[in-house]
Formats: C-alpha cells, structure tokens, sequence
C-alpha cells in the first residue's frame, strides 16, 4: 500500500513539474535587457521573461518586446503609454505626460525626469505610441516622430513583458500598472499565469523529494526492523 501512495505522489508531482515547465516553455521567452532605457523599473543586464501576445492584445501601460525595422530591426523594450485614436502630448506644468488630454501619475518613472521636448500627436491606426521609463535616456517614440508621428506597428509586438528572472536579486512579478485607468479603452495587463505556473513546478519538486524521502524512510524502518529479528 505504501508503494503505491509513494508512486501515486511522484506522478502528480511529475505532473504538476511538466505542466507548469511546459506552459512556461510554450508561453514566455527569456530576454536579456541591453540598454538602461526602461530603469528604474528593469535595468541594462536584467533578464526578463514575456508572454508571447498579439499586439492588438497590448492596452497602455503594458511593458512590451517589439522589433520594429525603422527603429533599427533590433529587439527592444518599452511601455505603451497610447494606443491607436489617442492624443498623447508632452507635458503640464508638472512634466507629466498627457493623454487625450488627461494627465498620467507615472509612479515607475523617476520623479525628477520630465519628459523631453513639447510634442502632440494622434496615434494612427494599428499603432502604438512607446516611452522609455528613463525618460531622459530612451530612445523612443519621441525620437522618431518625424515617421508616423512616432509610432510602431502593434503587429510588431513580440511579447508582453511579466517578470524579472535574473540576477536572483531583482527577481520580481511585474503587477499591472493602474496609472492609465482613468482612461476608457485598453488597460494594462496582469502577469498572465507565470506565477500559478511556478508555484506548480515548485509543489511538483516538493512532492516528488517528499514522496522519495518518504520511501527511503520506510525502506529504512523496514531493513532496520529486518536486522533487529536476527
């Protein structure tokens, strides 16, 4: 009976392990962050895990992978900050930056770095208006404005950013950001199921070194109590 709740045990444990490793594989794909344009809130060296999405999928505050070629044809990371229909302009009184005329409490971004140069544009169809956290040191939709007022394709989207992996000491969720909710339209995004998955594959070790520990300690108990009848 115990041999069989033991190997009950280690299947599911099995189980939980693959299923959570294989939704993570499936889904996410690991990037490693070349650049200092979103710190504070990733910074240049972090390894970061993205859900795979759609672009049409992206609502404004979203941290998204993207290649675009006019910006290069290189992997890079940004927030959304406006979606096709918006008006985003630069800035109030108190450098915030404005969208559809509302002004955004951007609690990711340094307080004491405003927002560059006056602008105001209209994002087309289809496309996406992208910053930088660090806005002082982004090359981004406002260094491009002269070419679609700034803006990228949302079907270049690659994925949606959801977690720091590495180094181990900046491991972190990244919760949705409510800073845009004021705003009717697409809001941002939770981390999607990276922690339910995780959690899963950490239960599935935990049952199989349990149920493994278990037996050995049985088998122990049995060969000592063997030993004990000679």
């Amino acid at each position: 009976m115990a041999v069989i709740v033991q190997g009950t045990v280690i299947a599911l444990g099995f189980v939980m392990l693959v299923a959570g490793f294989g939704l993570v594989a499936v889904d996410y794909r690991p990037y490693r962050i070349p650049s200092a344009s979103m710190s504070p809130t990733i910074k240049v060296g972090d390894t970061v895990l993205a859900r795979k999405v759609d672009g049409a999928a992206v609502g404004r505050g979203d941290i998204v992978i993207f290649k675009d070629s006019v910006w290069g044809d290189a992997e890079m990371v940004k927030r959304v900050v406006a979606v096709a229909g918006d008006t985003v302009a630069c800035c109030d009184s108190r450098q915030r930056l404005l969208v559809n005329g509302v002004a955004i409490d951007e609690p990711y971004v340094d307080r004491g770095i405003g927002s560059g140069e006056a602008f105001s544009i209209t994002v087309p169809d289809g496309r996406l208006f992208l910053l930088g956290d660090f806005r002082t040191n982004s090359i981004d939709s406002r260094s491009h404005l002269e070419i679609a007022s700034g803006t990228v394709p949302a079907s270049d989207v690659e994925a949606r950013v959801a977690a720091t992996v590495l180094p181990t000491s900046r491991v972190a969720l990244y919760q949705r950001t409510p800073a845009f909710d004021g705003l009717s339209g697409p809001r941002a995004h939770d981390p999607g199921p990276l922690l339910p998955a995780a959690y899963a594959m950490a239960a599935g070790v935990a049952l199989v070194l349990l149920a493994a520990a278990a037996g050995w300690a049985v088998s122990l108990a049995q060969w000592t109590k063997k030993r004990r009848k000679r």
